[in-house]
């Protein structure tokens, strides 16, 4: 993976304008990988994708059903593997079928098998920030970002407000950079 793009967040609000932005710009068949400790905001950037997604209703961690599918503009595959031992079991729920479907696949903690994603994908890793309402997200495609499915959505993320806010420091493309939200 390279190229990474930061976002600063402020909050909760921000991180799902961030993840409605994510769900505008989706396409059938993306896969976004989510990782980053309990309570980082996974489930708050998936609930941002799903209404950009214009998926209608609450959308909540499915940390104890596994899975979820919702239907919108696209239909949004949300898989947990938090309660996921090691990859196999991941596999054997069907995880193939949400990956290699018709919809976007977004997966909260996703670094418990790594090794069953397709190589073009979206990593979000979320971090705390200084406060307790603020958080680091990284977005990273899983492959060189001129190849990347994923590239126009980091360039328009790194021009749209307010994720552009604070500016990136003088430092120009291609990535890295940092952004305040």
């Amino acid at each position: 993976m390279t190229n990474p793009l930061r976002i600063a967040s402020s909050g909760a609000d921000a991180t799902q304008d961030l993840g409605r932005t994510i769900g505008e710009n989706a396409s059938a068949g993306d896969v976004i990988l989510l990782t980053g400790e309990l309570g980082a905001g996974k489930t708050c950037l998936t609930q941002g994708i799903a209404l950009g997604l214009g998926i209608e209703g609450y959308v909540r961690s499915p940390t104890f059903v596994l899975m979820t599918r919702h239907h919108g503009r696209l239909t949004l595959h949300h898989v947990d593997l938090y309660r996921m031992g090691c990859a196999a079991e991941a596999w054997d729920l069907g995880l193939d079928e949400q990956l290699f479907g018709d919809g976007i696949c977004v997966i909260e903690w996703a670094d418990r098998a790594t090794e069953l994603f397709p190589e073009d994908c979206l990593w979000i890793h979320l971090d705390y920030g200084q406060d307790p309402e603020t958080r680091e997200i990284t977005l990273e495609p899983g492959v060189e970002t001129e190849y990347s499915r994923f590239n126009k959505l980091l360039g328009l993320l790194a021009e749209k407000p307010p994720f552009h806010k604070g500016g990136v420091g003088g430092i120009s493309p291609p990535y890295p950079r940092t952004i305040h939200n």
